[in-house]
């Protein structure tokens, strides 16, 4: 246990600038000490004292602001930034080097209505290596983020996020896939898992819908000056038969109408 607290100490240090020490950490961030209660609550889950683990974690959110359920696995690396109001249910899985902020969920979605048949189901989120988590979203259900996925801020989460894919906007949709191996680019480390040049999903439809408009009326135009070009076509085929008939009716005794 005490290896993987040291993980989550170094894994504070590296990805928080403003942290300048090991003791400083230690004494000021919540975050690490609700990891602290977490790792010693899960030790007694482990052993069967379910009671004290939970009694014990309950101290640790009164003191930190942030509720882990003892149940969840949680890997080394494990960083919460801020961390108040963050919320673990009990089957959540978190794997290495995962980073949340403030006021995330890692909820269940199942009704409470038949509580008994849903003990040890699988009801919380799965977050794979290497996850950001954007303050303020909700990732609910048993469903997997990917690993090395980024959840933007107030987001909310009901589908699976493939592995590398940054997601954004309640139902979160995805903004950016995976980066290419081949494109030679390094997947840097992104607070509150957005960029600034994250694309506008919103913006992205509106053009889309934009440009297939100015096709659409594009064609339109082209259909509209073909018809005219047949319509003219047709008119001088007319007045051509018309002239025709005039030249064959010249001599009356040829036209019907003199005949009758």
């Amino acid at each position: 246990m005490f290896d993987v607290l040291k993980a989550d100490l170094s894994a504070c240090l590296e990805r928080d600038p403003a942290a300048r020490s090991k003791l400083e950490v230690i004494l000021t961030y919540p975050g690490f000490h609700a990891v602290v209660f977490y790792r010693s609550a899960h030790w007694l889950w482990l052993r069967r004292f379910k009671l004290l683990s939970r009694f014990w974690s309950l101290i640790g959110r009164i003191l930190t602001g942030i509720e882990i359920h003892p149940g969840a696995r949680i890997g080394p690396g494990f960083f919460i930034d801020h961390g108040l109001g963050v919320v673990i249910g009990e089957t959540a899985e978190v794997g290495r080097d995962v980073t949340l902020y403030h006021d995330v969920t890692l909820g269940g979605i199942a009704p409470s209505i038949d509580s008994a048949a849903q003990v040890n189901q699988k009801r919380h989120p799965t977050l794979d290596d290497g996850v950001i988590v954007g303050s303020g979203a909700q990732i609910l259900g048993p469903i997997t983020v990917g690993k090395g996925a980024r959840v933007g801020a107030n987001s909310v989460v009901l589908k699976e996020i493939p592995p590398g894919a940054t997601v954004v906007g309640i139902p979160a949709k995805v903004v950016r896939a995976k980066p290419s191996a081949d494109a030679g680019v390094e997947r840097r480390f992104d607070a509150y898992g957005t960029r600034a040049d994250l694309p506008d999903p919103v913006q992205r439809v509106a053009d889309a819908l934009l440009d297939k408009v100015q096709s659409l009326s594009m064609r339109v135009e082209e259909l509209e000056r073909q018809l005219g070009e047949r319509d003219q076509s047709w008119g001088l085929s007319s007045e051509l038969e018309a002239d025709a008939d005039v030249d064959e009716c010249d001599d009356e005794a040829d036209c019907p109408e003199t005949k009758n």
